[in-house]
């Protein structure tokens, strides 16, 4: 969806902080906010991509507005709600109102917390061999969905090539939402940065992303139609 955590490529929001020797946690309750995120996360009621389309849902003056980890909390809050673990008032209260819930019988360990930190999306076989390969000049979907999606804002409608296929992995814009893992290949896409910001862009400059399948179309225009595109073609790897 097109909301307040898409900000690549935008202007307008001022340089980026750089903070020499920053700290894992500025305050003690960043800690908390992470573990209980990680112990919850454990119990498998939601998946990684519906947690990130929490995150997309909170008011846009809200998100502006909050840490990295107030987004999270306020993600998780929308999330416990949404699947009955919790009423909205036990969070604010910080207590259980009525009968407690019985216990979770799958708890997460302090032994398995570095591997579920390195686990990443989960791969698996498509049904259908990949529609691309390695050079392939290509052109991402110009999409503007409701729900969640991983094709930001920036790379949309946009010529790259693609210079890696990954592999084959759940969909995350039907993973969010219950529709199953549904899986596609996913493809590294090279942008130059002239392709994605125009000509005042540094010709030097090149942007890869991760994009799904179905984000994209076998490009069809040719360089003799597009007197630029020859030129950022050959800057790319």
């Amino acid at each position: 969806m097109n909301g307040p955590h898409d900000l690549g490529g935008l202007m307008g929001f001022g340089a980026i902080p750089f903070e020499p020797n920053e700290p894992v946690f500025h305050w003690e309750w960043e800690k908390r906010a992470l573990g209980v995120s990680l112990c919850i996360a454990g119990l498998g009621v939601w998946n990684i991509d519906e947690n990130r389309h929490s995150y997309e849902r909170i008011a846009p003056a809200t998100y502006l507005r909050a840490s990295y980890y107030e987004i999270w909390i306020r993600g998780l809050d929308k999330l416990l709600v949404e699947h009955g673990l919790v009423v909205h008032d036990e969070i604010f209260l910080s207590k259980p109102i009525g009968d407690v819930q019985a216990a979770a019988d799958d708890i997460l360990r302090e032994s398995d917390v570095a591997e579920m930190l390195l686990h990443g999306p989960a791969e698996q076989p498509s049904l259908t061999p990949p529609a691309y390969r390695i050079g392939d000049l290509v052109r991402t979907r110009n999409i503007n969905p409701t729900g969640h999606t991983r094709l930001p804002r920036y790379a949309r409608s946009r010529r790259g090539i693609i210079d890696q296929v990954q592999g084959s992995y759940v969909f995350p814009d039907d993973n969010a939402h219950g529709r199953g893992a549904n899986p596609q290949w996913v493809y590294t896409v090279v942008f130059s940065g002239r392709e994605l910001w125009g000509e005042d862009a540094d010709a030097r400059l090149s942007v890869s992303i991760d994009a799904c399948e179905s984000y994209l179309e076998r490009d069809i225009v040719t360089e003799a139609g597009d007197p630029h595109y020859a030129t950022d073609r050959d800057s790319l790897p």
